[in-house]
C-alpha cells in the first residue's frame, strides 16, 4: 500500500523498518536495572498443563517481565511522579514526522555523553516530532546486552534546548536510559524533558532500548509508534520507521 503525502512524498507502508528488540525466553534478552531475564512459562494447576509438548492441548503461558529493563519501551512521565500516570492513556496518537542522527558518544572521564554539538545537524530541521537518536558503534550486542552497572552513555541536559526549539514530543534512544545509569536518583533529563514537578508534559514519551538497523540511514521518516494497552508508567511497543521517497 502506499500513501502520498501533502508535499508529494511517497510511503510504502510493505516496507516497514522495525526498531523494537523482540521479547525472549532466554539469557539473550537485553537486560537493565539488574533485574533478572524475563520468564515465560506454561500454566499448571490441578494437573492441567499449559504446554503441548508436555501433554497438554494448548501452549498458555504466563510471561513475567519489566518493561523498564526486559527491552523496547515507551514510558510517560508516570515515571517519575508520586501518582502512576498510564501511558496508555496519555499517547493516544501513533503516527509522527521523525528524523534520525547517528552520534558518537563523547567521553568525559569514565563517562560517555551525548552533547549538544553532537545534535547540531538538527538545526537543519524547523521542527520534528519523534527523534530517533542511534548511538555509535551500532553493534548488534546491544540486541541481547546485560547493560547491569556498565554505565552506559547518556544525554547531556544541554541537549534539551534544542530538543525543545525544535518541539520534540517523542525522543527514542538505544540505550537503557536518557540519564546516566548511577546518578543517585536524580534523573536530571526525564525531569527536564517532561518539566517534572513544575510543568507536566503529558504530551510527550521517551522510548529506549530500541535498536536502529544499518538500512535506516540519517535522515527524514514516517513513525508508527505502538504500544501494548497496559495501564501503567511504561508499555513494551513497536516503533515502525517508513522510508519517504
Amino acid at each position: 500500500m502506499i500513501l502520498t503525502t501533502q508535499n508529494g512524498k511517497k510511503i510504502d507502508l510493505t516496507k516497514g523498518i522495525d526498531l523494537s528488540i523482540p521479547l525472549s525466553n532466554d539469557e539473550n534478552n537485553p537486560t537493565a536495572w539488574y533485574v533478572k531475564p524475563p520468564r515465560f512459562e506454561p500454566v499448571m494447576e490441578d494437573g492441567w498443563i499449559g504446554s503441548v509438548k508436555d501433554g497438554g492441548a494448548v501452549n498458555f503461558r504466563n510471561i513475567f517481565f519489566n518493561p523498564h529493563g526486559h527491552g523496547t519501551h515507551t514510558e510517560c512521565l508516570g515515571h517519575i511522579t508520586p501518582e502512576v500516570y498510564s501511558i496508555n492513556e496519555h499517547l493516544n496518537q501513533y503516527f509522527f514526522q521523525a528524523v534520525i542522527i547517528s552520534v558518537r558518544p563523547e567521553k568525559r572521564g569514565d563517562d560517555s555523553v551525548i552533547t549538544l554539538d553532537q545534535l547540531e545537524s538538527l538545526t537543519a530541521y524547523s521542527e520534528i516530532e519523534a527523534l530517533i537518536i542511534r548511538t555509535l558503534p551500532n553493534t548488534i550486542e546491544k540486541k541481547s546486552k546485560n547493560y547491569s552497572s556498565t554505565n552506559p552513555p547518556y544525554i547531556d541536559i544541554e541537549c534539551l534546548k534544542l530538543m525543545n526549539d525544535l518541539k520534540v514530543k517523542h525522543l527514542l534512544i538505544d540505550l537503557p536510559s536518557v540519564d546516566k545509569e548511577s546518578d543517585g536518583g536524580e534523573l536530571a533529563f526525564h525531569h527536564a524533558f517532561w518539566e517534572v514537578p513544575k510543568n507536566p508534559r503529558f504530551d510527550r514519551t521517551i522510548t529506549e532500548m530500541i535498536f536502529v538497523p544499518e538500512v535506516a540511514k540519517d535522515g527524514e521518516y514516517l513513525l508508527n509508534l505502538q504500544i501494548s494497552a497496559f495501564e501503567n508508567d511504561a508499555a513494551p511497543s513497536r516503533p515502525v520507521l517508513y522510508s519517504m521517497e
